[in-house]
């Protein structure tokens, strides 16, 4: 057993709704999104219990849980009539919808299992995948523009805990990947919210320093990746903590160990390899390359997966092109376990990653208030998808290139190249 697990488990909802949600009194609060997974695992009600009690102390107005369950989606995968798959409840999408319209706090959590769709048919879990996208969309479009104080933590369930720890007995497996995931929270600390709040300022420091810069360009270099990408003028480097439209601070990622930006829509050219595998909606990609000319996905190579990433970046016209740059150090907590966690949660905080799909409004000047066209303008990527894939490594280098083309490093070998105190 986890040494003090009640007591971990109770900062941990605490630290979700202080540093995470920064929930405020007369807010109400969603917990389960219903687009990375159909709900909240049951395998969480502990935790959920004490998030709802805990909301209610600091003053929530009302809390609501959307539950979901792998097995009863992976039924609907293997049994149900083919063409019924464009079906979706649209209570799902209303509730969403009205919760980030009346500015209240979503939190997301995740916990499933990496080879729910191993060997399923991959054109019925696109189609899944992208009705679901389709009918969230019109409530995700508020998340990316942070109007609301949101944020994801991870639980573990036993099919995920028997993917990342395959080597342990199942009676320990869940136990231990709670051990992992308290510790990349940083819930081994003596105060887990004193180390978050330096923690955070930290992260704000590297942001400023690249804002300062405004790079024109960022190069990756690293075995099998020589990749360059634009940066639209305007762009903003920032962290996982953010504010709402209303000015609230809080933490998007718990944990985080990121800074991030958004890359020009058609400024990407050349070859990324992936360093990680990459676990998304059931599907399990592993060992895969994409090649990029002007912005846009021109191939995809992989071990694993292939027919299915391909699909994902079908799912509309700006799937295939580039929304989110973020740097990570090498040596981050996360990927001090020695786990690879088959989560994209904890693996993003692992390794400098990329993401294909829609890029954040916020992190460009003035982009809340612009309309779609103006954003599409000034080289920001709209799609329904949001998929990040990890790229760092302990051999990773990446240049800033200024507008005149002077180029200069960030990072060296996986780990930055300036200080900043």
């Amino acid at each position: 057993m986890v040494p003090n697990f009640g007591r971990k488990l109770e900062t941990y909802a605490e630290l979700t709704l202080e540093i995470g949600l920064n929930l405020q009194p007369g807010q109400r609060l969603l917990i389960g999104v219903p687009v990375y997974n159909s709900g909240v695992p049951l395998e969480a009600a502990p935790l959920v219990r004490l998030l709802t009690a805990k909301a209610y102390q600091m003053g929530a107005r009302y809390v609501d849980v959307i539950w979901g369950d792998d097995e009863i989606l992976l039924a609907r995968i293997e049994n149900a009539p083919r063409d019924t798959f464009d079906a979706y409840p649209s209570w799902k999408a209303e509730l969403l919808l009205d919760y980030v319209r009346g500015g209240d706090a979503i939190l997301t959590v995740l916990g499933n299992d990496p080879d729910l769709f191993r060997g399923q048919d991959p054109e019925l879990v696109s189609l899944l995948q992208k009705i679901v996208l389709e009918r969230t969309d019109p409530a995700m479009e508020y998340i990316r523009r942070s109007d609301v104080n949101w944020s994801v933590i991870a639980v573990p369930v036993q099919s995920w805990a028997a993917r990342v720890l395959p080597d342990l007995a199942p009676q320990v497996q869940v136990e231990k990947l709670w051990d992992a995931i308290f510790k990349t929270c940083r819930l081994d600390k003596e105060n887990p919210v004193e180390e978050w709040q330096t923690h955070i300022r930290q992260l704000i420091r590297r942001c400023d320093y690249l804002n300062g810069k405004q790079y024109a360009q960022l190069r990756f270099t690293a075995p099998g990746t020589d990749l360059t990408i634009g940066l639209p003028e305007g762009h903003i480097w920032v962290n996982a903590h953010m504010s709402n439209q209303d000015g609230v601070p809080f933490t998007a990622n718990i944990p985080t160990e990121e800074i991030f930006t958004l890359p020009h829509k058609g400024m990407a050219d050349g070859v990324v390899q992936a360093s990680m595998p990459l676990s998304y909606g059931g599907s399990l990609f592993e060992d895969f390359s994409i090649t990029f000319r002007d912005g846009k996905v021109l191939e995809i190579k992989a071990k694993k997966g292939r027919e299915a990433l391909r699909k994902l970046i079908e799912t509309d016209s700006g799937a295939c092109r580039l929304g989110e740059v973020a740097l990570v150090p090498h040596p981050s907590p996360v990927f001090q376990t020695g786990l690879l966690f088959y989560n994209i949660l904890l693996d993003e905080n692992a390794a400098t990653h990329l993401a294909l799909g829609s890029a954040y409004k916020f992190s460009i000047e003035g982009g809340r208030s612009m309309s779609q066209d103006d954003f599409a303008a000034a080289g920001g990527n709209q799609s329904m998808l949001h998929i990040d894939f990890m790229i760092g490594s302990e051999l990773m280098d990446v240049d800033g290139i200024t507008a005149p083309g002077h180029t200069e490093p960030v990072m060296r070998k996986g780990k930055w190249a300036f200080d900043v105190g």
